[in-house]
């Protein structure tokens, strides 16, 4: 029965990874199906002959990959994990009415390719072809393509469901007979308490591995049109100075227009216009470079770690989860919001595993604002960094809570201890996050809290990844200033 868990794991993985690459290719359809859309704008938009070249060369690879992902998707490709069509109800939107994903696929790159193949007095917004994409893009073949990945992600979570479902049998029959095997009792309740803690951590971590993806996906879904937004502003910016430079040698040269655009002129507040205009395009470019900063913390955040130890910064992966967490910190209605105190020192770049730790992070800061989301004001978070003898970084993440009991204390870090309500915490995040950093990183993490004087939280993690751990005796037992770390 051992043996039978052990394969029914290793089916949950081949799984995992067959239907996560089904539903990346599907959804990457619907990202090559958007840039398609842009390149042919810029294709018929685009006066220069050269530029329009490059855009033909552009929308050739992008229709050509499209394609390709198209029939590896129904027909099924190894190199790519790909199995084809797996069930009726995909075959059914790809094939019959209502939907007939493969007809409109295939017409919607034939309009591509015969956009392509039109002459340069065809190339007007007018084209037919040019129409026809511009609206599948925004309409109708959006949708078909929205329906297919949500159609692939329900299979797929059916299909790990029906499997865990199995799981779950298999670690009931394992756990009776220990029952029965008491010589072996100890030994395999043993093994059944790992298994158990390894499988809702495997659940708990394909979560994350989701929300990673789902991250990374509306980060790039939002930095292609940003990145078209801010290089349009800046040919803004140019045209608008060249407009009004015409306007100023134009009222220089004829001061005393004609009444009627004196008039037109007052009306519009041509004056306050000519100020403003420039002004405005400040304030979007601002705008733009706020989101594009929010989505680079996205990306930092949703970043996957790889088999080896990787160089990041320790500030930026707490930064890029502050803004994460952003929305859940600022003031709304009625409550003031959390105040966020950084004191950092000057850390060198450590080698660790960037998404592990933001993970930590997160369940760190994300138990603090559950805390002080509940008590008056002034609610305050403090981080703090500091370098120890030039082989370790300490980080401390602090409250102004109503802190803990030693009795909770004593259990925080203990798989499936929880002090909220059913249904709010699993009793998983710091037991994950202890494993991460004393484990993962041969680090350390202790907790620090007295009832009514807050709680931090110390992590300690070896710059250069040593494989041994730090010495555990430093860890206090007493609650203690951060200025007296043994440095």
């Amino acid at each position: 029965m051992v043996q039978a868990y052990i394969e029914n794991r290793e089916e949950i993985q081949r799984n995992r990874e067959i239907n996560g690459a089904t539903i990346n290719i599907s959804g990457r359809q619907r990202m090559l199906l958007q840039r398609t859309a842009l390149f042919c704008f810029r294709f018929v938009y685009d006066r220069d002959e050269n530029d329009r070249r490059i855009w033909r060369n552009r929308l050739i690879d992008t229709i050509n990959l499209m394609e390709k992902s198209h029939q590896a998707l129904i027909y099924g490709d190894p190199r790519m994990n790909l199995p084809g069509i797996t069930s009726e109800a995909i075959r059914n939107m790809y094939f019959e009415a209502p939907m007939m994903a493969d007809y409109h696929i295939r017409e919607y790159i034939g309009a591509v390719e015969n956009l392509i193949q039109s002459s340069v007095a065809e190339l007007t917004p007018d084209n037919h072809y040019f129409n026809y994409i511009q609206n599948a893009a925004s309409y109708e073949l959006l949708d078909i393509l929205d329906e297919l990945v949500s159609e692939y992600e329900k299979e797929s979570d059916t299909q790990l469901e029906r499997l865990y479902g199995q799981q779950e049998a298999l670690y009931r029959q394992i756990a009776n007979a220990a029952a029965v095997a008491q010589a072996q009792n100890q030994q395999l309740a043993k093994l059944m308490s790992d298994l158990k803690q390894s499988q809702l951590q495997v659940i708990h971590a394909e979560k994350m591995s989701s929300l990673g993806q789902l991250l990374a996906g509306v980060a790039h879904e939002i930095n292609n049109p940003v990145n078209f937004i801010c290089s349009n502003l800046i040919f803004a910016r140019q045209y608008a100075q060249e407009l009004i430079g015409i306007l100023n040698l134009y009222t220089q040269e004829y001061p005393t227009p004609p009444l009627d655009i004196q008039n037109e002129a007052n009306a519009i507040e041509l004056e306050f216009l000519v100020q403003d205009f420039p002004k405005l395009l400040d304030s979007m470019k601002l705008g733009t470079n706020r989101i594009t900063n929010i989505v680079k913390a996205i990306k930092n955040f949703s970043r996957l770690d790889g088999v080896d130890l990787q160089i990041a910064d320790i500030h930026e992966s707490l930064d890029s989860t502050l803004v994460i967490l952003q929305h859940r910190l600022k003031a709304k209605g009625e409550f003031s919001g959390i105040e966020i105190v950084k004191e950092y020192d000057k850390l060198p770049p450590v080698y660790c595993y960037p998404g592990q730790l933001n993970q930590v992070f997160m369940n760190i800061l994300s138990n603090a604002i559950d805390v002080l989301e509940t008590q008056p004001a002034p609610r305050i978070i403090t981080i703090r960094t500091k370098l120890k003898q030039n082989r370790s970084v300490a980080i401390a993440i602090c409250d102004n809570g109503l802190g803990m009991t030693e009795q909770v204390r004593a259990k925080i870090f203990d798989p499936f201890f929880t002090t909220k309500p059913i249904g709010k915490g699993t009793g998983l995040g710091l037991s994950i996050s202890y494993n991460i950093i004393v484990e993962k990183h041969q680090g350390s993490i202790w907790c620090v809290s007295e009832p009514g004087k807050g709680t931090e939280f110390w992590i300690e993690l070896p710059i250069e990844g040593e494989s041994h751990s730090l010495n555990s005796a430093i860890i206090p037992e007493t609650k203690i200033g951060f200025s007296e770390i043994p440095c």
